[in-house]
């Protein structure tokens, strides 16, 4: 039977919609980033504590004590593991998600529960929206909207739609139709029949699928962080990528504190507007008996105006709180993207130091290679630290040349090759592994599949050495290939991985790097700084400073050193221990203009 290339069909789709309706893209993203940057920007402004305080009395509000105390209990518990910031952005997407996920799916149920027709129509779609693997939405996201939190609300939007729209319609056509024909018999007007009748009593059905909508959202925050969204998804998204459980457990334990305080809050609030709610809540206390004062709630004056004063004290506190801008730079913002490797992630965030300290105000987000050079392609990266080129990432450099900028190569000694332990014997090239996949448990461990180093194995390496039916390579991530490593080595069993120089790896453990007498991984590369395009005319300085940036081996690898001992969530402070040992480092790196010395001075 012929191929139907579906795949390609959809593929010329997003490349049409992407051409003529980039406007339309364009607008959209500054709508959603400008109503989540201002969500935001109002969550970050209290202290954490007195933002604690606020959820806990709307929590005291609408559930009780206990369940304010376990409020305020648990946002005192994110912030003392330092992930206050990230649950507010996770927090951020989800509001903004979620009221336009309601806006729209309501509207929607509310048709299709009119009409049997366009109810027969969404049911397919919805399937469709609920049912496709929701990474897949990121894929169209990125190439409509770029990176960051834009793709990954959109993404967000699609999949937590469909539990709204089917809720609604389901609540409203399980009214009783006698008190429908009662209302239309007394000549009320189908809108007020609606409104006054329907709705009302379809309220608890509609928001069990809002509460499903808001669980989905927060499902899709650990996706979003692999596309910039930031947040506790990001958090997530660094812990798998560096097999850190101590990072993944604390941000793991804030995406279930939040999810808990949503789910009990749109609980309680069903039982607020509701007038079915109001009545069962009224039988529950009254059955309560001695323990009411538990679940005694203030009232909605009384609790808003606890809320005002938190909040007028919080924006107090922020006024007279609130300090000067660093100079030179003046603020200005750039954004940093790098693959999550460790010479990407060192760069990146010496780099981020060395701004900071220069007056900027950079950005920096781990992103899979294919994200971020679609990304910076856009434009939405200023800078990468680490291309490797012109091997590794040729197909990337290939595609985007000409929206990115070449600022220069700061190392120009790398290789990639397969590397086995010292003690696998007769092992000494990659001819050497064709007869022995057995040994190897048929197995190449390999890096995150959209790495170049990938494509060239499978492209070239295992064709030219004829490892292809012999051996799979294993597409997972870096941290995963080097736990298989340490778990193998420790074992003193046979393994063979991906790896590239220079690689802390190599001070770790004693490795062969298998020979490459065909060269197929090529001839090796050198790590270049790659700008957007009209980076080095907008930002002529720091571009100046780039193209004249050099590390040898030996600084690399002692920062990669020092940025592991800081640990995952802390990179910038094992930049700041390194540089300290380097007295005038970033004054040679990154030279101030004899002007803005005087001017600082001044």
């Amino acid at each position: 039977m012929p191929r139907i290339p579906l795949g390609s069909w959809a593929n010329s789709a997003v490349d049409w919609l992407r051409d003529n309706l980039a406007w339309f893209f364009d607008a959209l993203t500054t709508v959603l980033t400008g109503v989540y940057d201002g969500i935001l920007a109002v969550l970050n402004a209290p202290e954490p504590l007195l933002l604690a305080g606020i959820l806990a009395v709307l929590a005291w509000w609408l559930r009780g004590l206990p369940a304010a105390l376990l409020t305020f209990v648990g946002f005192a518990l994110i912030d003392s593991i330092q992930q206050w910031d990230t649950t507010m952005q996770s927090l951020s997407l989800v509001l903004v998600a979620c009221l336009i996920t309601v806006v729209v799916a309501v509207p929607l149920g509310i048709w299709a529960a009119r009409s049997r027709v366009v109810s027969s129509v969404l049911r397919p779609v919805l399937d469709l929206m609920q049912t496709m693997p929701a990474m897949v939405y990121l894929i169209p996201g990125i190439l409509f909207f770029g990176v960051g939190v834009v793709p990954g609300m959109v993404a967000t939007i699609v999949f937590s739609m469909p539990p709204a729209v089917r809720m609604t319609e389901l609540g409203i056509r399980q009214v009783d139709g006698e008190l429908v024909e009662a209302a239309e018999a007394f000549g009320t007007h189908p809108r007020r029949t609606l409104f006054r009748v329907q709705l009302p009593l379809a309220l608890p059905t509609i928001m069990a699928g809002i509460n499903q909508v808001i669980m989905l959202a927060l499902s899709m925050v650990v996706i979003a962080g692999m596309v910039g969204g930031g947040g506790l998804g990001q958090s997530v998204y660094n812990a798998i990528s560096s097999v850190n459980v101590a990072l993944g457990f604390e941000a793991g334990l804030a995406v279930v504190i939040l999810a808990m305080y949503l789910d009990r809050m749109t609980g309680a609030l069903n039982q607020r507007i509701s007038p079915l709610g109001r009545r069962a809540l009224a039988k529950a206390q009254a059955a309560l008996g001695g323990v009411k004062f538990l679940r005694w709630r203030p009232a909605t004056s009384v609790a808003m105006t606890g809320v005002v004063v938190l909040a007028l004290v919080a924006g107090g506190l922020n006024v007279f709180g609130a300090s000067d801008s660093k100079g030179g730079g003046n603020g200005r913002a750039i954004s940093l993207g790098y693959v999550n490797w460790d010479e990407g992630k060192a760069t990146t965030y010496l780099w981020k130091e060395i701004l900071e300290q220069r007056g900027y105000r950079p950005t920096a987000r781990p992103l899979e290679a294919g994200a971020l050079f679609t990304g910076q392609a856009r434009g939405d990266i200023d800078v990468q630290t680490n291309a490797w080129l012109p091997t590794t990432h040729e197909q990337y450099w290939q595609k985007y040349r000409d929206k990115l900028e070449d600022l220069g190569t700061w190392y120009d000694k790398t290789s990639l090759e397969i590397a086995v332990p010292s003690y696998v014997k007769d092992v000494a090239s990659l001819a050497d592994l064709k007869g022995k996949g057995s040994a190897f448990g048929g197995k190449i461990y390999g890096i995150e599949p959209g790495a170049g180093e990938m494509k060239i194995y499978k492209e070239k390496v295992a064709k030219e050495y004829g490892l292809d039916g012999e051996y799979q390579l294993v597409e997972a991530s870096t941290s995963s290939m080097l736990a298989e490593l340490d778990r193998a080595y420790r074992a003193q069993k046979p393994i063979a991985v991906t790896l590239w120089s220079p690689h802390w790896a190599y001070d770790k453990y004693d490795l062969t790097k298998l020979k490459d007498p065909k060269g197929a991984f090529g001839s090796g590369d050198g790590l270049h700084l790659l700008g957007r395009q009209g980076f080095a005319k907008d930002e002529p300085e720091i571009a100046g400073w780039m193209k004249n940036f050099k590390l040898d081996e030996k600084q690399l690898t002692s920062l990669e050193n020092e940025l592991h001992k800081a640990g995952e969530g802390h990179e910038q402070d094992g930049v700041r221990s390194w540089l300290k040992q380097r007295p005038g480092l970033v004054d040679r790196i990154a030279p101030v203009q004899q002007k803005e010395k005087e001017g600082s001075g001044a």
